[in-house]
């Protein structure tokens, strides 16, 4: 249910295809987001998720599957 959200969030914010976005695919490597992207992600999933990303965890949130568990343990 997180993974198909998420899939759909970032395939929007990004212009790609949601079967790109794969549980160990890198954000900023794999899928190419680059800073503004991610940031934009980021709001995404708090409105979406209705969790708090501090500033200083985005950094660790480098793949997919970081989210996916960042969510699932701040819900």
């Amino acid at each position: 249910m997180i993974f198909e959200k998420l899939q759909e969030i970032i395939a929007d914010k990004l212009g790609i295809e949601t079967e790109e976005v794969k549980m160990e695919s890198d954000l900023r490597e794999d899928l190419e987001a680059d800073s503004l992207d991610v940031v934009d992600i980021v709001m995404s999933i708090e409105e979406e998720f209705d969790v708090t990303v501090p500033s200083e965890d985005e950094e660790s949130l480098k793949t997919v599957g970081d989210v996916v568990k960042f969510i699932e343990d701040n819900k």
